[in-house]
């Protein structure tokens, strides 16, 4: 019986100690370049929690985890037109504000703006938002386009005879179809929000066709460091990523000189929000986690490091001026005029989109 008594006691302390050590752990799952150097320690060391941090680079792949049920991760940032649609699928925990009080230093505007897409903003609080636009090396632009070649234009991505041009030094496209299809949309003078399939597998699929033979490669990340190093002189990317590329190439001193575009016909507007996942197994710590990113010291060490803006307004004055400044980064009105947000896409041009895009990258 003591052998039995001690082995049933050894077992409750393993089991008590294995449930401490799972308080004490939080799963997130971010985009890649997507946080500064210390957030992740700098939580750890106030909280004792321990972070196990993850990186993806496409709203598809975060989806397929989410759709499939066991995402394995407590805090996930999916794309605010594709939380819509995962709120809809009943994927997330619905959020305990009553352990968020820095809930309160959020930008009103904004959410009210994301309440269209996540009402009552039940669900998720916004991270990090920018713009979907253009980065250039600009010494290697004008040598084929000369000096005098607007610049401020998406006819470098989609005026085959422009893209010719470019070819040789290499152009990317973000691996996103449901941001370039709007884009695209916009740039042909069409509303940037249609889900009209015809539009879609017509005007759309005829201009992308027409500089598949030009694009270098679909990839959302690997851009960022190939502008950097001179390797693509054109790329089509988040703002805050052509602008870390901005910053890589200054401080190597190699010669590049890169740029960040808002093209005058106008671009895609997004926001990037934080959620928890209904199977998360530290929704507790989950709350920590984002009531920590809401602070707003924490939340400008962020953007300082990763050239995003946020939703944070009292945040702002702890933000490098260069970066408060940049109008690449936070937009002036006469830009503002011509951003567009991305529409939420039913299932039936969900699998279009994505069955043209597939079409596409494969040079088909």
């Amino acid at each position: 019986m003591k052998t039995i008594k001690t082995l049933v006691l050894a077992s409750t302390c393993a089991m008590a100690s294995a449930g401490a050590l799972a308080e004490k752990t939080l799963n997130v799952y971010n985009w890649s370049d997507y946080i500064a150097e210390d957030t992740l320690a700098n939580f750890e060391a106030e909280t004792g929690i321990k972070v196990t941090y993850d990186v993806f680079d496409s709203n598809d792949v975060l989806e397929a985890k989410l759709l499939s049920g066991k995402t394995g991760y407590d805090v996930v940032v999916p794309s605010s037109t594709f939380l819509a649609r995962q709120i809809q699928a009943g994927v997330f925990l619905e959020l305990d504000k009553s352990k968020l009080p820095n809930h309160k230093n959020l930008d009103p505007a904004m959410m009210a703006k994301l309440a269209t897409l996540d009402p009552d903003n039940a669900h998720a609080v916004p991270y990090l938002w920018g713009t979907t636009g253009i980065g250039i090396n600009v010494g290697k632009v004008a040598e084929r386009l000369g000096e005098d070649m607007p610049t401020d234009t998406w006819d470098l991505v989609f005026k085959p005879e422009i893209a010719a041009k470019l070819a040789d030094c290499g152009i990317t496209m973000l691996d996103a179809w449901d941001e370039l299809v709007p884009t695209a949309l916009n740039y042909l003078g069409e509303d940037p929000k249609s889900t009209d399939t015809k539009l879609l597998d017509g005007k759309v699929k005829d201009l992308l066709n027409g500089v598949r033979p030009h694009i270098k490669y679909f990839h959302s990340s690997q851009y960022i460091n190939d502008l950097a190093n001179g390797d693509v002189c054109v790329s089509v990317g988040w703002s805050g990523d052509i602008l870390q590329a901005v910053d890589r190439a200054a401080e190597a001193e190699n010669g590049v000189e890169v740029a960040y575009i808002i093209p005058k016909e106008g671009a895609g507007l997004w926001f990037d929000m934080l959620a928890i996942p209904k199977d998360a197994s530290n929704s507790d710590n989950a709350h920590a986690f984002l009531d920590f990113l809401m602070r707003k010291d924490v939340i400008a060490g962020v953007s300082n490091y990763v050239w995003y803006p946020n939703a944070i307004p009292s945040s702002k004055e702890m933000i490098d001026e260069e970066i408060t400044s940049d109008p690449a980064i936070y937009p002036t009105p006469d830009v503002e005029k011509n951003l567009f947000t991305f529409p939420v896409y039913g299932p039936k041009f969900d699998r279009a989109g994505s069955r043209m895009w597939t079409a596409l990258k494969s040079g088909k």
